[in-house]
């Protein structure tokens, strides 16, 4: 079950840098082979839910997540969200921060904890290896607009 954070400083101001991070259909250009579902009505806040489907046929499965802490940032101050992973394959939860940083740049924390149904602790270091590589890029460019 592993856990795992990335650290990133962004040129952008906190509150375009959460929007970047926080818009849930734009994880889908961002982590291949997923398409993401907004459960809920906009805009989010705790309650909403989406679904990323990653894979594709019969080897895709459902991450559905939940927003539990929906604190966006305001002035001077940082933001935090936090999912929970609510699926029938993957389960854990995840953190998405921003702070203000030095120089008027933007601190992002993401932190992960996942926890897979199906695959044995054994192959938790590379499982945290791929998720930190997969994710990390995920986050590079989510920030970047791409």
């Amino acid at each position: 079950m592993p856990t795992f954070s990335l650290e990133r400083t962004t040129p952008l101001p906190p509150d375009v840098a959460w929007r970047r991070l926080t818009d849930w259909p734009r994880h889908a250009g961002a982590v291949p082979l997923t398409r993401i579902s907004v459960l809920t009505p906009t805009p989010t806040r705790e309650g909403t839910r989406f679904v990323a489907r990653t894979g594709f046929g019969p080897l895709a499965f459902d991450d559905v997540m939940e927003v539990t802490v929906w604190r966006p940032p305001t002035a001077g101050e940082g933001g935090l969200c936090r999912l929970e992973k609510r699926g029938r394959v993957v389960l854990g939860w995840a953190e998405i921060e921003v702070r203000p940083g030095p120089g008027g740049r933007t601190r992002v924390l993401w932190r992960e904890h996942l926890r897979p149904r199906l695959l044995p602790p054994a192959l938790d270091g590379a499982l945290e290896a791929a998720s930190r590589h997969l994710f990390g890029r995920a986050v590079d460019r989510l920030l970047s607009g791409a």
